[in-house]
């Protein structure tokens, strides 16, 4: 494999998705309301997507150093593992994407607040040093939250809180009166996939001392967190677009929730959990597409 497709593979390009799903749906919510500007919907993905490539190049290397990523792991094989990469190069690899990330978010945070909101422009710019700081530190450190059980709640608030509300806050200088319903949503189904991915690596992550949720809660136990997280996202889902109510084609994105409710099923069925990685990709994909369904409406 050559050096490019190594890069590409620590990538992760499926994560990207549902790393946009935030952005995505705090600018419908913009939109809506009338605040949309397309240069701050532009800076913001493509911040938010070098935020994840930051997290998936420092998951990459914090995993490999710790010897999490082995031969007993299930999922797609990872660039370090694997020798396509080495350490240094990865370390170079997120030094570069954090530089480039903090340049983009400086021009996002410019342009929606301009010269006269130091205040803002000062608070925005530190959320993304924290984020920064909560993407390497996951797995990297040793005192990386990600082995401690804490990676469910760092998602959920960065995803979902951060993502929807600090994107809507970008465009209106203001905070919606009910966008945080919408942030739970997200928030709560990227914490569903990060949930799958631990259900399908408990055993392995067990073994090494990686204490995230799904081995804290066991085999059954899980199950029926997930089926909480989905359940209760798609309430607040349910919940916003009632209280937001223009018309019944404003209930389209509901749509996505159904894939998302077979996944229920299937988890609640599974007696084998390294078996649910193409679960991953069906609740990434059914949260981006909720969100894009909800920028959608808008136009219906």
């Amino acid at each position: 494999m050559s050096k490019v497709k190594a890069w590409i593979s620590a990538a992760r390009l499926r994560t990207l998705p549902l790393s946009v799903s935030g952005i995505l749906t705090g600018s419908a919510a913009a939109y809506a309301g009338g605040f949309f500007k397309l240069p701050v919907f532009l800076l913001a993905i493509a911040t938010t997507l070098g935020f994840q490539v930051l997290s998936n190049f420092a998951n990459d290397y914090g995993d490999g150093l710790k010897g999490t990523d082995n031969k007993e792991r299930v999922g797609p094989a990872r660039a370090f593992q694997s020798g396509l990469l080495k350490a240094r190069e990865l370390k170079r690899g997120m030094i570069i994407t954090t530089i480039i990330t903090l340049l983009l978010a400086s021009l996002l945070i410019f342009y929606a607040f301009g010269n006269e909101n130091f205040l803002l422009s000062f608070i925005f710019f530190n959320l993304g040093i924290a984020a920064v700081i909560a993407a390497i530190t996951y797995t990297v450190g040793r005192s990386a939250y990600g082995y401690r059980a804490m990676g469910d709640l760092f998602v959920f608030v960065f995803f979902g809180i951060v993502g929807v509300m600090g994107s809507y806050f970008l465009y209106s200088q203001s905070m919606g009166e009910h966008i945080v319903l919408p942030a739970i949503t997200i928030g709560l189904l990227s914490t569903a996939v990060l949930n799958l991915n631990n259900m399908r690596d408990r055993i392995s992550d067990a073994k090494v001392n990686k204490n995230t949720l799904a081995v804290i809660l066991g085999a059954e136990r899980v199950k029926f967190y997930h089926l909480a997280l989905i359940v209760i996202a798609l309430c607040s889902a349910v919940v916003y677009l009632w209280l937001e109510f223009t018309g019944w084609p404003h209930f389209i994105p509901l749509i996505a929730f159904i894939p998302l409710l077979l996944n229920v099923i299937k988890v609640l069925k599974t007696k084998d959990a390294t078996t649910l990685d193409p679960e991953l990709k069906k609740v990434a994909l059914s949260t981006f597409l909720f969100s894009l369904l909800l920028f959608a409406s808008n136009f219906i």
